[in-house]
């Protein structure tokens, strides 16, 4: 059977449930993240003023409504705000594969259940219900912690593509690449369900 795209959908987990990014979720966003310039080190620079959130997240909207990003709301179940949010990107259903990424979590869920259960919840969507045979994950070459994160998940890492984006400092990023497979999938699954 052949992998399907995917398309906006809620998720839910025993500790975060994904859900459609929408406008509506900016006040929690800003709150979560907003201005924490180690939140954002990675991912570009820290959003000053929720206004400032808010255009970053229209771009995002934005390249949705292309069909580039499918965005999630991540929602911590236990205060019932959003902590930050994920995407799938860089989908192929024909070459059954996808990245996960544009990833961020305000720094109050750092080394909480909310990554672990988040890519949980994205990687047996990917493989179990669209059927992908890849889903990647990078990173920047200095950002060892999520180096270390994506590895937790049984990731295994690709290789480095130098000089591969420009930070907004003006600096090259080289990202590190990794990937997981659908025939290596249960048992990080079941790695993943047991740290929960």
């Amino acid at each position: 059977m052949p992998a399907k795209s995917p398309s906006p959908i809620t998720l839910t987990g025993r500790h975060v449930r994904l859900e459609p990014l929408t406008r509506s979720h900016l006040p929690d966003l800003y709150a979560a993240g907003g201005g924490d310039e180690e939140v954002w080190r990675w991912v570009g620079g820290a959003p000053r003023t929720e206004q400032e959130l808010g255009a970053t997240l229209d771009a995002l909207l934005e390249d949705a409504e292309r069909g580039e990003y499918v965005p999630f709301a991540v929602i911590h179940l236990e205060s019932g705000r959003a902590a930050g949010w994920t995407t799938y990107m860089d989908i192929s259903a024909a070459d059954e594969r996808l990245e996960i990424g544009w990833t961020w979590y305000g720094r109050a869920y750092w080394r909480s259940a909310v990554n672990t259960e988040s890519k949980l919840l994205l990687l047996t969507h990917a493989f179990e219900d669209l059927g992908m045979g890849r889903v990647q994950l990078k990173t920047d070459h200095l950002n060892t912690r999520s180096q270390a994160a994506i590895a937790r998940l049984g990731a295994q890492r690709e290789g480095v593509l130098r000089r591969h984006r420009r930070r907004p400092d003006g600096t090259w990023r080289d990202s590190v690449y990794f990937s997981l497979l659908a025939d290596e999938w249960p048992e990080a699954k079941a790695r993943l369900a047991a740290r929960l």
